[in-house]
């Protein structure tokens, strides 16, 4: 079971430095356990085709902490040619990286004792800023790390999803808490009055930490409409893959259908099929389909599902009044109310590696009595990633959301198993292309 990142406080004083510093340490520990997973041979597989092979993200999550840093601390670079090869995003069709051939990469050796010399330089500079008067102004108050703590946390949960595409004799294994007995659940649909629902967070100065496109706060008007109490389940969607979901070109978009024809897929990418029987993959074993596990599937496949129940998918204020609104017609913190998560309340901040029975945390349900809106799952919504009013980019991270805002990434909310719980904060907004299938996404349906 993977180290737990604290929720963020607001910055206050000096001493937020000092804790801010602890964070970076705990997250370090948390992405370097996930190496530790791989087995040597296999650093340079690329189990995933839109994602960089598996060395890239061992220099780069330190390489991006160093270039975000470098100016502010007064550093000066010692290895210019890695500090670009690294600093590429997440998609390897930006070009730019040795991405033909595996010889190509520099030696792990090579990787490893840049990204030592990184960490142990930062570590010197930041200890020496958290007792300096002027430290916590030059990183904007402590922005700076949380940007690079909740980056890292970010990719962390990024490579799980991409070990989990890894094969097991390519991994070494880890203990597994083994999930809490699947409760019986009938599938229902809960009414949700109109009312408003408050998206975003308000900029304040030194207020809470929150990325750009989480700004500025503000109120919808959401209708009256009725949602799923539970995520589609396994069971639930082998029933849509049964019945021709799949040779159904109805239910689906021109451009989901053109991806799952040519793809060749006629199930989600996480199941399995042995002759007439279906398996799961988890992170280290196959398994025999968990019914009662929420499905994780792509947006083509969750809307695809939603046409064919004649239902559709949440917009994010509709999952917004779902999860934080309450009968007395005041918003929560939280589904279940102000406290900070515990797990008690759902599956989430690295406390497993797979899902669990929907259900299985009804001390995280909402004041309406949704169950699983954080954690077990990110979740979909229709609603196209865009900017709110009053969004400013990062000025030292122009692109994190900005690159994005091309009506072909959809908003995604919740939170997953591997979610930390600094991110679960109610304005967090996670966004996915619709044909991607391997992140730890599931859904519910509205109806109006």
């Amino acid at each position: 079971m993977s180290r737990r990142i604290p929720v963020n406080p607001a910055p206050v004083t000096q001493s937020y430095l000092e804790r801010l510093i602890a964070r970076i340490r705990e997250a370090r520990a948390q992405s370097d356990e996930l190496f530790e997973i791989v087995r040597p041979e296999a650093l340079y597989d690329r189990p995933i085709p839109e994602r960089h092979r598996i060395i890239f993200y061992l220099g780069h999550l330190e390489a991006f902490d160093w270039n975000l840093l470098l100016d502010p601390l007064g550093l000066g670079s010692f290895d210019p040619d890695f500090d670009r090869l690294f600093a590429f995003g997440i998609d390897p069709l930006e070009g730019g990286l040795p991405d033909d051939h595996p010889k190509e990469w520099p030696s792990q050796e090579k990787v490893r004792r840049y990204a030592a010399r990184l960490r142990k330089t930062l570590d010197e500079a930041l200890s020496a800023a958290a007792k300096e008067d002027s430290g916590l102004a030059r990183l904007e108050h402590g922005r700076l790390l949380d940007v690079a703590i909740e980056h890292r946390l970010m990719h962390a949960e990024t490579l799980c999803y991409m070990l989990h595409q890894l094969p097991v004799e390519r991994k070494f294994g880890r203990p597994v808490l083994p999930p809490p007995p699947a409760q019986p659940h009938v599938p229902r649909k809960v009414e949700i009055p109109a009312g408003v629902a408050s998206l975003g967070m308000r900029r304040l100065e030194n207020g809470a930490f929150g990325w750009d496109n989480e700004f500025e706060e503000h109120r919808v008007d959401v209708p009256t409409f009725a949602i799923d109490a539970y995520n589609v389940t396994n069971q639930e969607y082998l029933r849509f893959v049964l019945e021709g979901g799949y040779r159904d070109r109805s239910l689906w978009s021109d451009a989901g259908w053109e991806c799952i024809s040519s793809q060749g897929r006629v199930h989600p990418i996480f199941w399995v099929r042995r002759g007439d029987s279906w398996a799961c993959r988890t992170m280290f074993e196959e398994i025999p389909l968990p019914p009662s596990w929420p499905v994780y599937v792509s947006h083509d496949e969750a809307s695809a599902f939603a046409r064919w129940a004649g239902k559709e998918l949440p917009s994010e204020a509709e999952w917004h009044r779902a999860a934080c609104a309450t009968r007395d017609g005041s918003e929560r913190a939280y589904p279940w109310g102000t406290e900070p998560p515990s797990p008690r309340q759902g599956n989430f901040d690295s406390q497993r590696w797979d899902p669990t029975p929907v259900g299985s945390f009804p001390g995280g349900s909402s004041d309406f009595g949704v169950a699983d809106l954080v954690g077990n799952g990110w979740e979909w919504t229709r609603t196209p990633f865009a900017p709110f009013a009053g969004f400013e980019p990062f000025s030292f991270y122009p692109g994190y959301s900005a690159n994005f805002f091309d009506a072909q990434h959809f908003v995604m909310k919740g939170g997953s198993p591997r979610t930390a719980a600094c991110m679960l904060r109610r304005s967090f907004r996670n966004w996915f292309q619709p044909h991607y299938p391997y992140v730890y996404a599931t859904f519910r349906c509205v109806e109006h």
